[in-house]
């Protein structure tokens, strides 16, 4: 077997013949389809890179955006945060203010120790005291029928200024310039208005009010209001004068229980900062059997008897 092949080469210098062996031949084909595969695999790993590449860039060009919108929910968060903190600190001081109100308020109601108690539960008792105060001071007698400028003949046993005779005093002489508006201390209805001859109070309003309390207002000049009408308290009902056994322009006015009279300065004076004190100063009336009866009623709407400035003024304008 003939293991060598001829090479020839043509040029201008003449004819050249090489013989090479045929594993030469091999060898070069082999060289040669490894160059091919080696190319070709350059070119595949060079088209995956340049594939990767874009891939890569495509990712991080996505991770940059996604940054970017991460950037933006955390500052959004943090302005949400700083919000809520300024809100959290608004609410926790109107709670402290609320506390420190509420505070005043239970003191001057009466309440106490209530430190550790929850502030809600603060609230409703609170609330539940302050309606049963609302309830007694809208149907019980309490504070001035006018505006006050003080008592010029106290309750008690007196010199009478016409009779001169010693007498026991049954209201108390309120100091008050001719028509001088009065007002109901409570809720109630008209039981006498008009003229009383017998009792020298001259022009005498009766008002019967709830749990055996009545008002007296005497020696007045014109009375506004019915016999038989329902009253609210803080109602303009009369005007004072000096009509029966008066010496002179003032309002008799008397609060009685179950027919007998009681001092009525203290009802003049009873409103919330000094709620507790009738029941030291008034011992004749059974308070604590009255607090328990009255203990679940509640006023819808309470009426309290308007400052006198306010009272002066609302009169002129109606």
């Amino acid at each position: 077997m003939n293991k060598h092949f001829t090479v020839t080469i043509n040029d201008d210098n003449g004819v050249y013949q090489f013989n090479l062996h045929r594993f030469v031949k091999k060898a070069i084909l082999y060289v040669f389809i490894f160059l091919v595969f080696i190319a070709l695999f350059a070119v595949g790993t060079i088209l995956y890179l340049d594939y990767t590449a874009n891939q890569m860039e495509k990712k991080r060009v996505e991770m940059e955006m996604a940054y970017e919108k991460l950037k933006i929910k955390n500052s959004n968060l943090g302005d949400n945060i700083k919000n809520s903190q300024h809100l959290l600190d608004m609410k926790k001081k109107e709670l402290d203010e609320v506390s420190d109100s509420l505070a005043e308020i239970e003191e001057m109601i009466g309440l106490s120790n209530t430190e550790k108690v929850p502030l809600k539960e603060r609230i409703s008792e609170t609330k539940i005291t302050s309606q049963h105060m609302a309830t007694l001071l809208q149907f019980i007698p309490s504070g001035s029928p006018l505006e006050y400028h003080g008592i010029t003949s106290k309750f008690g046993f007196r010199i009478h200024p016409t009779l001169g005779t010693r007498e026991f005093h049954r209201g108390s002489d309120m100091k008050a310039n001719m028509n001088t508006p009065v007002y109901a201390t409570a809720d109630g209805m008209v039981e006498y208005a008009g003229m009383h001859k017998r009792s020298g109070y001259g022009n005498l309003i009766i008002l019967q009010h709830n749990y055996g309390f009545k008002t007296y207002f005497g020696h007045l000049n014109k009375i506004v209001i019915k016999s038989g009408q329902f009253i609210k308290k803080g109602q303009l009902i009369a005007y004072t004068g000096n009509t029966g056994m008066s010496n002179g322009p003032h309002l008799h006015y008397e609060v009685r229980f179950i027919s007998r009279a009681v001092n009525p300065f203290w009802f003049i004076k009873w409103n919330v900062k000094n709620y507790k004190d009738i029941f030291k100063k008034e011992q004749a009336i059974p308070w604590q059997s009255l607090i328990t009866a009255t203990a679940n009623i509640k006023v819808q709407k309470p009426t309290q008897t308007l400052p006198s400035s306010q009272q002066v003024l609302l009169s002129r304008v109606k």
